[in-house]
């Protein structure tokens, strides 16, 4: 019988103190069973994206306790970064890798929602497939207004969480919420811009994402929003379709980025979101500088972009895969910020999770030095950079 694997990619509110992210990761670890794949913190958004695989039983564990470990050891009165967050643990998505369908990593994630809720009394949102509305599919939904918008969302009907509601107490003030959740697959990345304008990272976003931005009146940026007969907001589509994105400013590194999350790589691959961002920021008198990966990509994404970047220069595809990969390096900027350098490690995907479509992954470093011993068959190499 084929082994089940699912993917947890819990994001903690805690970015700049290597102690606090150190105790987290160590309360996963401690699981049997599962493979702590990448640690990525970020200073300016203070927060930290932790990616694990294993066993769904091992793997709803570690989650647990990664949750219990960091709502005791980060308190949201006190936290401040450019990402937005409502909890301590802000999201924790579950992504089927292999032996297991996403409606199965949604039942999981319901569950592991309800026992986040009972035991550690924090109140949970379920989103993305987990969601129990068509409305709390999108993340958005489920975390608008973040964490100063928890006092009056708690105990209020059509806001409150899935599970766990209750009047704001001191409990909610210390730890706020989490949003659980099954997903397939995503792409995180941003944008460099050559500007230390928010609002025009923002203006670009917007031209981009799928959602769009509002239609106001006269066309202004400063217009009212018009409404539809049914009262909601109409929207102007970006170009861009499964995506998500905002603009921000990254102390940092002292510029505006445009964060966007791809979540169908096959609709919009990499390097399409790259050129059309590139356009959108050029009609604003802005450029694109580089590129930089948060978390885990699919090898195919940069073989699929570095054969892309060929073909406009008309030159041939048929150099090695490491001078592809290379080329979409330097094409889109992934090392404008930091070194970008392909490591590689075998994958726990095995062939029948290729058959799935599932992705394989670009890994750190960190990673590549550990070799998955969760299943028993492996398929050609894993990359990511240092």
């Amino acid at each position: 019988m084929e082994k089940r694997i699912i993917e947890c990619v819990p994001n903690f509110s805690e970015g700049r103190n290597k102690a606090v992210i150190q105790q987290i990761t160590s309360a996963i670890e401690a699981v049997d069973g599962v493979k702590l794949l990448d640690v990525d913190p970020g200073e300016a958004t203070n927060r930290t994206v932790v990616t694990f695989v294993g066993e769904p039983e091992a793997v709803l564990e570690a989650a647990f306790q990664g949750v219990k470990k960091a709502a005791e050891v980060i308190d949201m009165r006190n936290h401040k970064g450019a990402h937005p967050r409502m909890g301590a643990t802000d999201v924790c998505p579950l992504i089927p890798i292999a032996g297991i369908t996403l409606e199965e990593c949604a039942e999981l994630a319901r569950q592991l929602a309800k026992r986040i809720a009972d035991e550690l009394h924090v109140p949970t949102y379920c989103y993305e497939a987990a969601a129990f509305t068509p409305e709390r599919r999108n993340l958005a939904v489920c975390r608008a207004g973040e964490y100063e918008a928890l006092p009056e969302k708690m105990n209020h009907e059509g806001k409150a969480p899935d599970f766990g509601d209750r009047p704001f107490d001191e409990g909610v003030a210390r730890t706020g919420a989490t949003a659980v959740g099954a997903r397939d697959f995503l792409i995180a990345v941003n944008y460099n811009l050559n500007t230390t304008s928010t609002r025009r990272a923002n203006a670009i976003a917007f031209d981009v994402r799928e959602k769009g931005r509002p239609v106001r009146e006269g066309n202004s940026p400063v217009g009212k929003p018009l409404k539809d007969e049914n009262g909601k907001t109409i929207m102007k589509p970006g170009t861009l379709k499964a995506t998500k994105a905002i603009g921000w400013f990254i102390d940092e590194y002292q510029i505006a980025q445009v964060s966007m999350n791809i979540t169908n790589i096959s609709v919009t691959p990499l390097h399409v979101a790259f050129d059309e961002v590139c356009r959108a920021a050029n009609a604003r008198g802005v450029r694109v500088t580089g590129t930089e990966i948060v978390g885990l990509i699919p090898k195919r994404t940069l073989i699929e972009a570095g054969r892309y970047f060929l073909k406009k220069q008309e030159r041939s595809t048929g150099i090695s895969e490491e001078e592809i990969i290379r080329i979409a390096i330097k094409s889109m900027g992934l090392d404008e910020l930091k070194p970008f350098k392909p490591n590689i490690m075998h994958t726990p995907l095995n062939s029948s999770a290729k058959q799935m479509g599932r992705p394989i992954r670009i890994l750190p470093i960190r990673a590549a030095r550990k070799i998955n011993r969760i299943m028993r068959c492996y398929l050609p190499f894993r990359y990511r950079s240092a």
